[in-house]
Parts: structure tokens; sequence; C-alpha cells
């Protein structure tokens, strides 16, 4: 059994097509007219990029009134897909009722999803504009309380984003007619 010298399938190239010096020169021209086209890229040690107020970046606890707004009701932590946020709930005398004890979360496991952010009924936690930390070890990746909060004039830009974004509607109590609101077959036949 000899091995069969080209395939009859195979496409047929030109002479121009088998030289590459061609496309080569092509791309070098390419390269030498974007030369003189202005820059688009930051400098990152020396220019910090300043996000935009929709930016998700590193989660963090408002703090308002010298008090964390969180009321430990957990569903940050429920809704958290990879489980990055761990908390302990503990009783208040004010009239919050519950505070959080303890409140983690590792940066290691964090997406930055901003789950956390949408189910928090009194937005207490949010996604501020932080991007740039870096970490020597793994303890230093979990973040608690004292390293997640910050006050509330801080982070007053990403509130009134969160603001514009909720729905405007919630909330509003709607009279409906009672003929357009047939629940069943024998309702709908009754009252034709």
């Amino acid at each position: 059994m000899g091995i069969k010298k080209g395939n009859p399938d195979e496409r047929k190239l030109a002479w121009h097509h088998k030289v590459h010096f061609i496309e080569v020169f092509k791309g070098m021209a390419y390269t030498f007219k974007m030369m003189f086209k202005p820059s688009v890229t930051v400098e990152y040690p020396e220019e910090k990029w300043t996000p935009n107020d929709e930016f998700r970046g590193r989660p963090v606890l408002v703090l308002e009134k010298d008090k964390e707004r969180c009321v430990a009701c957990g569903l940050c932590a429920r809704s958290c897909p990879p489980l990055a946020i761990s908390m302990q709930a503990a009783e208040t005398d004010d009239d919050k009722e519950r505070y959080p004890l303890t409140f983690e979360i590792n940066m290691l496991r964090c997406i930055y999803c901003g789950y956390c952010e949408e189910v928090c009924p009194e937005e207490a936690i949010v996604m501020s504009k932080d991007y740039d930390f870096t970490f020597t070890n793994r303890k230093d990746a979990i973040f608690d309380k004292t390293k997640l909060l910050v006050k509330k004039e801080d982070l007053q830009p990403r509130l009134q984003f969160l603001e514009k974004k909720r729905n405007p509607i919630f909330g509003k109590i709607f009279k409906f007619l009672t003929v357009n609101n047939r629940h069943s077959w024998k309702d709908r036949a009754s009252k034709n």
C-alpha cells in the first residue's frame, strides 16, 4: 500500500499565494499606519482609570451616622453564587433590632456579580469603585467589617445610580377593573 501524493480535493494555490512576503508587507504597512494614530492605552501604574457610577468593583458596607445600615437579614449571603459572604447576626436595643456581629467577604471567591447589592432591602451593601487591590496571602483576602465599612458620603454617586435604576412603580397600589380580572372559566362564562 503506497502513500498517495497530493489529495484531489486539495485546492491549488497560485504562485503569489505561495509567496508569504506579500502578506508580511501588508501586515507591516498596517502597523506603520497605526503608529501615527493617537494612542488609547492607559499607562496603568502612573495613570489611574476612574470608573463610572455603574462600575461594579469591591463590595462594601454603608456606614450611615456612625452605624452600619445592615440589618443582618442574610439575603446577600444566600444570593451569593460562590458563597463568598458569611455573617452572624446579633440583637440590638435600637429600633433596627439586629445588626451583623461578624460580616466577612472572601475577595478571592467574589465574582463581582452584584447579586448581593440587588437583593439588599436596606441598600447596606453596594459595589464600590475600588478595583486596585492585591493580596500577599489568603488571610489578607478575607475582608471583615473594619475593611468593608465605608461612609455614605463616599458612596453617594453609586447610591444615586441605584436610585435611578430602581423600579419606579415598586410599592404603588393599582385599582383594577373587576371585568378585566376574571380568573376562571366559570367566572368568564357567568359574566358574559
